[in-house]
C-alpha cells in the first residue's frame, strides 16, 4: 500500500531543517564574535610594551594620513570601496618624540616617511617643533625615503642626516587649491541651486553655482597660499641651511635643473642640498646597523617602533589627581550625534559637559580641526563651552590645520584662542543653499502636485521650485545670522562689529595673519596651549586627558584594522592619479549629504589646509 507524506511529517521535516539552520547561524555568529575578541586581545597584547634595550633608536615611520582623531568608517562603505586610508594620530607622533627626548634609553631618532600619505602644514610644524627639541638634547636624527613629496620632505628635512634612494626624487610643487565646479553638470541635469549668503568672500557655494573661481575667492586664496608657501620654505631653510639658497630656484626652475643633472632627479636633489646622500634600502639598513647594532626583527637594526613606545610611555606615566581635559573637534560640524571624525553638535557638547562635571579636570582645551558646517550644531558646542567657563573652569582653544567658519564660531567661547602660524581660520560668513530638482523631475516625466494648509507648506521640498516666501524668509534669516556672527565675534574678541566686519565677509586668514587682525590671541601648538590652560587653572602637577566617547567593539576593530602596521603590498599601495581624482569628486559630492541643519543655515568654509 502506498503511503503519502502527511502534513505532520512535512512540518516536522521543515521544523528540523529550521532548527539545524538556526544552530548553524548561532554557531557562525559565535565564531565571528570569538574571532573579533581574539583579534582585539591579540592587538592588546601586541601593544603591550616589550623590554626596551639600551641605546635604541626610536623609529618614526607613520603609515597613512596624519589626523587629530581617528574617524570610524562603516563596514559597508569599506566593502563598497570607500575610504580605507590608514590614519596616524598626531599626538602619538608628538608624544613619542617628546618622550624620547628625555629618555636615556633612546639614543637617536630614525624617520622613514614612505608611508605618510598626507598631513597639513600646521600638523607638520608641530612634529617639527618636537624634533627640534629632541635635537637640542644632543641626540641625532636620521631620515631616509624612497622618494619625498612635499609633506614627507617637510618631516624628513629636520633630520641631522637625510638620505634618498638613488632612483627617488624630492617633489616640491608649492601649494594650490583647485575645487571641482559642478554648475555645468547641474545645468545639464536641470538642477538649480538656490543660494542665500552674506560675505563677499564666502565661496563655499561657488562650486555649485559657478563654473570657475570667483575673483574674490581667487584673491583671498592666493593671499593665504602665498603666505603658507613662504612659511614652508622658511621652515625648510631653518632646518637645512645648506638648502636655503637654492630652494626657491629648485621649484621655479625645475626643468633646467633636472636637465643639468642629466635627468637624474635624485642627483638634482643632492646638488641642491636637499639631501645629504643617496642610499638604497639595503644600504640604509646597513647604515643603521652600523649606528645602533643588530636588532632581532626584519628591519635589522636595534630600535623600538613608535606605537610600542607610545604604549610604554602611557603605561609608565604616573596617574595624577589633576587633569587638563582635551576635547577634539575634527571634521565637518553636523547636527546631532556623530561618530569620531565628524563634529556632532550633541556628541561634542556631551564631551564638554563631561569634562565640566569631572572634578579632576581643572581646565578644558578644545582642539579644533574643522572647516565648519551646521550653524545650529556650532552654537550648541559654543554654548556648552560658555557654560564651562561660567562654571569656573578655564577654556582654551587650540586651532589645528583648519578652524574656520563654524570652526571659528565654536572657538568664541574661550578664554584664549591659539592658532598655528599656518592654521586656516576666520571665514566669518554664513549661507543657505537648497537644491531645486523640479527640472530633472520634469525631464523624467515626474510631476509633483498637492495642497497645503498655508503657502509655506512644502515650501522647501526640493521636488518643487522654491516658494518666494520661503526665499524671503531664508535671506532674512541669513542676514540676521551674519549680524549674529559679527556680534558673537565682537563680544569674544573685544572688537566693534564694524571692525569684525572689515576682516570678515567670509575671508580666510592664516593664523599669523589672524593674530595681526585680532582674531586670535597667540600662536603656538597644542602643547603650549595645554601649558597655558594649566597656568590659568593654577595647577603645576597634572596629566593630559583626552575626553572621548568609548568606541564600541565593532568600531575598535575597524580602527585597529585601519591603523595597523601592516607592511603588505596592499597596505603600501597608493591610489593612482585617476583614483585620487575620482575619490576627490566623490568626496566633494558626498559632503552634501552632511547638510542636516534644521534651519538650513551653514557656517562652512571651502578651504583646504596647505
Amino acid at each position: 500500500m502506498e503511503h503519502k507524506a502527511g502534513p505532520g511529517l512535512i512540518r516536522r521535516t521543515l521544523s528540523g531543517l529550521w532548527r539545524a539552520l538556526d544552530r548553524i547561524r548561532q554557531a557562525s555568529l559565535n565564531l565571528i564574535f570569538l574571532a573579533v575578541v581574539a583579534f582585539l586581545v591579540a592587538g592588546w597584547l601586541a601593544s603591550r610594551p616589550s623590554p626596551l634595550p639600551p641605546d635604541s633608536a626610536l623609529l618614526i615611520a607613520p603609515k597613512g594620513l596624519l589626523v587629530e582623531q581617528r574617524s570610524v568608517k562603516s563596514p559597508m562603505s569599506l566593502l563598497q570601496g570607500g575610504d580605507g586610508t590608514h590614519q596616524v594620530l598626531l599626538r602619538d607622533v608628538v608624544d613619542a618624540i617628546r618622550g624620547a627626548a628625555a629618555d636615556s634609553r633612546i639614543k637617536a631618532l630614525v624617520i622613514e616617511t614612505d608611508g605618510l600619505s598626507g598631513a597639513g602644514l600646521a600638523k607638520l610644524e608641530e612634529i617639527a617643533a618636537a624634533i627640534d627639541v629632541f635635537r637640542q638634547t644632543g641626540k641625532k636624527v636620521h631620515a631616509w625615503g624612497r622618494h619625498f613629496d612635499q609633506a614627507q620632505y617637510h618631516l624628513a628635512a629636520h633630520a641631522d642626516e637625510l638620505f634618498l634612494n638613488p632612483d627617488g626624487y624630492v617633489l616640491l610643487t608649492g601649494f594650490g587649491r583647485f575645487p571641482t565646479y559642478f554648475k555645468g553638470l547641474f545645468d545639464q541635469a536641470g538642477v538649480k541651486m538656490q543660494v542665500f549668503r552674506v560675505g563677499t568672500y564666502k565661496s563655499f557655494v561657488e562650486p555649485y553655482t559657478r563654473s570657475d573661481m570667483s575673483p574674490e575667492d581667487r584673491e583671498a586664496t592666493r593671499l593665504y597660499l602665498d603666505a603658507a608657501w613662504q612659511a614652508y620654505q622658511a621652515d625648510i631653510a631653518a632646518a637645512r641651511p645648506k638648502a636655503a639658497a637654492g630652494l626657491a630656484r629648485y621649484v621655479a626652475d625645475a626643468p633646467a635643473q633636472l636637465a643639468a643633472a642629466g635627468g637624474d632627479a635624485a642627483a638634482m636633489a643632492r646638488s641642491a642640498g636637499l639631501v645629504d646622500g643617496l642610499k638604497t634600502a639595503d644600504e640604509w639598513r646597513s647604515h643603521l646597523v652600523g649606528l645602533f647594532g643588530k636588532g632581532d626583527d626584519a628591519r635589522g637594526f636595534k630600535h623600538v617602533e613608535m606605537s610600542a613606545y607610545v604604549a610604554r610611555l602611557r603605561e609608565e606615566a604616573p596617574e595624577r589627581a589633576s587633569k587638563i581635559g582635551v576635547v577634539v573637534a575634527q571634521g565637518a560640524i553636523v547636527d546631532g550625534e556623530q561618530p569620531p571624525g565628524s563634529v556632532g553638535g550633541d556628541s561634542v557638547a556631551a564631551l564638554i559637559r563631561q569634562a565640566r562635571e569631572d572634578e579632576a579636570v581643572k581646565a578644558v582645551v578644545l582642539r579644533v580641526d574643522s572647516p565648519g558646517g551646521s550653524a545650529t550644531a556650532s552654537e550648541v558646542i559654543r554654548r556648552e563651552l560658555d557654560l564651562t567657563r561660567r562654571a569656573g573652569k578655564p577654556v582654551l582653544v587650540s586651532m589645528g590645520a583648519v578652524a574656520a567658519s563654524g570652526g571659528y564660531w565654536i572657538s568664541m567661547a574661550a578664554d584664549e584662542v591659539w592658532a598655528s602660524p599656518t592654521t586656516l581660520t576666520g571665514s566669518i560668513g554664513i549661507f543657505a543653499m537648497l537644491p531645486d530638482l523640479s527640472g530633472p523631475f520634469g525631464k523624467l516625466g515626474l510631476a509633483v502636485d498637492g495642497v497645503g494648509t498655508t503657502p509655506l507648506a512644502g515650501g522647501v521640498d526640493p521636488r518643487r521650485p522654491l516658494d518666494p516666501q520661503i526665499a524671503s524668509l531664508l535671506q532674512q534669516s541669513i542676514e540676521h545670522g551674519y549680524k549674529r556672527f559679527l556680534s558673537v565675534v565682537a563680544g569674544a574678541r573685544k572688537m566693534s562689529p564694524e571692525a569684525v566686519d572689515a576682516v570678515a565677509q567670509g575671508r580666510v586668514w592664516l593664523g599669523s595673519q589672524a593674530l595681526e587682525k585680532g582674531l586670535v590671541d597667540k600662536l603656538g601648538g597644542l602643547d603650549a596651549v595645554v601649558r597655558a590652560a594649566a597656568a590659568r587653572a593654577a595647577v603645576a602637577d597634572y596629566e593630559v586627558s583626552y575626553i572621548e566617547k568609548p568606541l564600541s567593539p565593532r568600531d575598535q576593530l575597524l580602527v585597529r584594522l585601519l591603523s595597523s602596521d601592516d607592511e603588505s603590498e596592499a597596505a603600501q599601495r597608493r591610489p593612482s592619479i585617476a583614483e585620487q581624482a575620482l575619490a576627490r569628486v566623490r568626496s566633494e559630492l558626498e559632503g552634501l549629504a552632511l547638510w542636516n541643519d534644521p534651519g538650513h543655515t551653514y557656517l562652512h568654509c571651502l578651504c583646504e589646509a596647505p
